[in-house]
């Protein structure tokens, strides 16, 4: 396991624009697939958006579709959740989640189980 951190929460009227990034703390190895997780008041963690290692290739929960994008940066190995749109029932602790270990297979994954990393999360909060 490692410890991911997560940056760029906060406060944002309804329709505005965060930027989330996720990095590993003092480990410069990739990960494999990585994906953004979010857990709302009195809500179970849902998965919000992965993407593979290479970046390639990216998977969204319906509700963000169109709104959000992932992406990483290999070279800075870094995640970035760009969130557009904002709406307030996307308020939420949002969580990193990475692969770091190779299990016999790649892609992009959408259950918490097929991650071995996760952050402490980030607060973003959407006023209406």
């Amino acid at each position: 396991q490692v410890q991911l951190v997560e940056s760029g929460g906060g406060l944002v009227q309804a329709g505005g624009s965060l930027r989330l990034s996720c990095a590993p703390s003092g480990r410069t190895v990739s990960a494999y697939a990585m994906a953004w997780f979010r857990q709302g008041p009195g809500k179970e963690r849902e998965f919000v958006a992965g993407v593979s290692r290479s970046g390639g290739n990216t998977d969204y929960a319906d509700s963000v579709n169109g709104r959000f994008t992932i992406s990483r940066d290999n070279a800075k190995n870094t995640l970035y959740l760009q969130m557009n749109s904002l709406k307030p029932e996307d308020t939420a602790i949002y969580y990193c989640a990475a692969r770091m270990t190779y299990y016999g297979t790649t892609g992009v994954y959408r259950d918490r189980g097929s991650f071995d990393s996760w952050g402490q999360g980030t607060q973003v909060t959407v006023s209406s």
